[in-house]
Order: structure tokens, then C-alpha cells, then sequence
């Protein structure tokens, strides 16, 4: 196994985070900044309503460039324990749009590249075994890999999961047990783990030679033109581009051989890659690549910077009128990008008056990180009725927007991204 130095240990602060002083993949010390959206708590850290308000972490979040690697990345990396706890309570099964995802992944396997009964597939980050649940129905052999109490879940369904942060002894013991894998996958998570070429070569160890990796992460192109500066946490440590993972692959020997656009988390990619020259080459990498030529440039993320701090401005307007008059602003879904709008943006509980979940949601009966803003049921809506809600969730607004209505909803709407406007 190849060895990379890890460049970024310098400790910058307590609770183990790291100051990236070089980028992640190249190693290169030219770090362009983008963006800086402030201090920002763990995303997933939610005190108990009536906590009185006490010392807790944030983080700065800056956004930089390489222009060597083509990778933009978070400037900090925070330790993952701090990120990730046991009791991480997030759950993809929850989510309509992911268990779709997943589906249509496991279709598209075995269209493109199928594989047979006895082949194994392992989910690096396989939380509550969504993903594996597909393969395990039609008799694959799985194996999850999870390191919070979500791997409970998949256990009580049948799939087997390890309990622990992916690396090269879990990778070991996964073939081990196993043997290795046709297929390893890796679902918003290959961003969010240290040590990425450390991660790389542990998933080369459990493929087979012919076997095929897959992964699916926050797309950097929608985020620029959608300006969904939100999904910046400290979770994401990078923010791939088909360039940036290219890059990185060939560094492992690895070929992308497919590319493709999906709507997961308000734009994501999913990339297929295997062992350099084993398997053809589709169009659709050449044609991402080209059209992220024309994309991604350092004019267009200035132009990302400035738009940023100016809808921050539109919505503190839109808001400040909204409250001038003495109208109600209920917040709904809390999903981990909300807490990057709310503390970037500086809303507190004399702003939005509560965020609402849906029943049985976790998050109800506690606070909006770094805030003192409840989180509190969805029927609260339809009992109080105020005048506006604001979409956090605003990326699926389409979807939530009806939903409301038919429940009950009679106010307006209000949309904080990519402008700020009032449906």
C-alpha cells in the first residue's frame, strides 16, 4: 500500500482540529481563499430547550482553493469524533429522496456493470444500511461500515455492519471476514473524511481486481450556480469537482469510467471508478469535464463570493420588514444546512420564532445550533397559522411547498436561496 504524509497535522485549536496549511490531494501550499461564512457550531450539536446558554465550540469555516489539485475544501478540519458522536442521530432511511437514490443506484449497477449473487458490496458510511438494504433484498452478500449508533438500525435488518471510523485495520478486517468486494460504495461521505488518500488505498485493499468504486458526494458546480453556500459545515471537508476527483483517483491508479449528475442533498455526483484500463471509458466523463471547464473558474467564484454576502443582505431585509410589522416568521426543517444559514446569516429566536419538524424528528425539543431557537412539531403550523414560513429545506421546496398547503397551511412562504423572495 502506497503511503501519503499527512501534510495538514497542525494542530490549530482544542477538540483535535487541524489548520489545512496544504491542500488535501496535491499537498500544494497555494490555497486560494473563496469564502469565509464565520464561526459555526457542529451542525448536528442541539441543546435541550430552556438550556441555559453555556460555552460551545465553533469552527471557522473558510473555503479554498488549489488550483493544482482543482479541489475546494474547507480550511479546518475538525476532529471527527467532535462531528460524529455515537449518538450522531441522522438517518438517510428517513429521507424520501435518498431511498430513491439508492434504488435507482442499485438499478444502475446492474444495468451498467452487474454483478453476480455471491459478490460482495460494502457501504463505507452506511448508516442505517438504506443503500445495502437494495442489494441485500436481491441476495448480494453486504457488509456496512458505520461509526455512530446509526449501524444499530441496519443490524436489527438483517445487514451486517462494522462499528467504526473507516481505515486501514477496518478495511483489513472487512476482507477478513468477507473476502473483497465487487462493488464498495461511499455516499456523502468520501468528503467528509481525513486522510483522503489513507481512505483511497483502504478501499483499493477490500476491491476485487475487476471490482468497481462508487461515489457520491455534494457537487461543486450546483453549489457555485445554485449558490448553495448552506451546505458549507464542517462535515464537508471538500467539495469535489469531477476535475479535483480525477486528480485524486489517478494518483491511486484508478480510472473514472462513469460520471453523473443526481439531485441528492440540491445537487450532487455520483462517480464510478475502477482499476486504470479495465473497463471503457463513458462520454459522460468528457462531457462533465468540459462543461466544468466552463464553469469553474476563478472569476466565477468571486462572483460566488460576492452573491453570497449580498443575499445574506436580501434576506435580513426581506426579514427586517417582515418583523417591522409585527408578522410572524416560522422556520421549517432543520436540516444540517440550516445551521450554516442561521449563524452565517444571524437569525435568533426574535427573527424566526421556532423551527418546525416532523413528528418523531430527534430534533424536536431542542435548540437550533448556536442559537436558542426551538425546534418544536410540524402541527404547530396549522394550530398558530403565522404568517410566513421560512424554507431551510428551500432545495426541495417544490416537494414541501404542496405538502404544507394540503396539510393546511394558509400563510406565504419565504425562500432564503438563491434569492430571497417571498412564495
Amino acid at each position: 500500500m502506497a503511503t501519503y504524509e499527512n501534510t495538514n497535522r497542525v494542530a490549530a485549536g482544542s477538540g483535535g482540529s487541524v489548520l489545512v496549511e496544504r491542500c488535501q490531494v496535491s499537498g500544494s501550499t497555494d490555497l486560494r481563499s473563496i469564502l469565509f461564512v464565520g464561526f459555526l457550531p457542529p451542525v448536528n450539536t442541539m441543546a435541550p430547550i430552556g438550556t441555559r446558554p453555556c460555552e460551545q465550540p465553533a469552527y471557522p469555516a473558510e473555503l479554498l482553493y488549489c488550483p493544482e489539485s482543482k479541489l475546494v475544501q474547507l480550511g479546518l478540519i475538525v476532529d471527527p469524533a467532535v462531528l460524529f458522536p455515537p449518538h450522531y442521530a441522522y438517518t438517510s432511511g428517513t429521507t424520501r429522496i435518498l431511498r430513491e437514490n439508492f434504488a435507482e443506484l442499485y438499478a444502475e449497477v446492474m444495468r451498467l456493470y452487474p454483478i453476480s449473487k455471491k459478490a460482495l458490496v460494502v457501504d463505507v458510511g452506511s448508516n442505517d444500511g438504506t443503500l445495502l438494504s437494495n442489494f441485500d433484498a436481491a441476495g448480494h452478500r453486504v457488509c456496512g461500515i458505520e461509526p455512530t449508533d446509526a449501524h444499530r438500525i441496519a443490524l436489527d435488518r438483517g445487514i451486517d455492519s462494522v462499528n467504526a471510523f473507516f481505515g486501514p485495520r477496518v478495511a483489513t478486517l472487512v476482507v477478513e471476514k468477507h473476502g473483497r468486494a465487487k462493488v464498495v460504495t461511499a455516499t456523502n461521505v468520501f468528503a467528509h473524511i481525513e486522510n483522503v488518500h489513507e481512505i483511497v488505498e483502504s478501499i483499493i485493499a477490500m476491491l476485487d481486481d475487476d471490482g468497481i468504486f462508487i461515489s457520491e458526494s455534494h457537487y461543486l458546480l450546483p453549489l457555485i450556480e445554485v449558490l448553495q453556500y448552506d451546505t458549507i459545515y464542517h462535515e464537508h471537508q471538500r467539495y469535489y469537482s469531477l476535475q479535483s476527483l480525477q486528480h485524486l483517483l489517478e494518483m491511486h491508479g484508478l480510472e473514472i469510467i462513469h460520471a453523473k449528475r443526481i439531485p441528492t442533498h440540491g445537487g450532487s455526483i455520483r462517480v464510478y471508478a475502477s482499476r486504470r484500463g479495465l473497463k471503457p471509458v463513458q462520454s459522460s466523463v468528457s462531457e462533465l469535464l468540459a462543461a466544468e471547464d466552463r464553469a469553474l473558474t476563478w472569476e466565477r467564484f468571486m462572483d460566488f463570493r460576492r452573491r453570497v454576502s449580498q443575499s445574506k443582505l436580501d434576506l435580513m431585509a426581506l426579514l427586517k420588514e417582515i418583523r417591522g410589522r409585527g408578522e410572524r416568521v416560522y422556520g421549517i426543517g432543520a436540516p444540517s444546512r440550516a445551521s450554516t444559514l442561521v449563524n452565517y446569516v444571524g437569525l435568533d429566536d426574535a427573527i424566526v420564532d421556532c423551527v418546525l419538524e416532523i413528528a418523531g424528528s430527534y430534533k424536536i425539543g431542542k435548540m437550533m445550533p448556536g442559537t436558542v431557537i426551538p425546534v418544536l412539531e410540524e402541527s404547530k403550523l396549522f394550530a398558530d397559522q403565522p404568517e410566513y414560513a421560512l424554507l431551510f429545506s428551500w432545495h426541495i421546496a417544490d416537494e414541501l411547498i404542496p405538502k404544507l398547503k394540503a396539510k393546511g397551511f394558509g400563510g406565504q412562504f419565504i425562500l432564503p436561496l438563491p434569492e430571497a423572495r417571498i412564495v
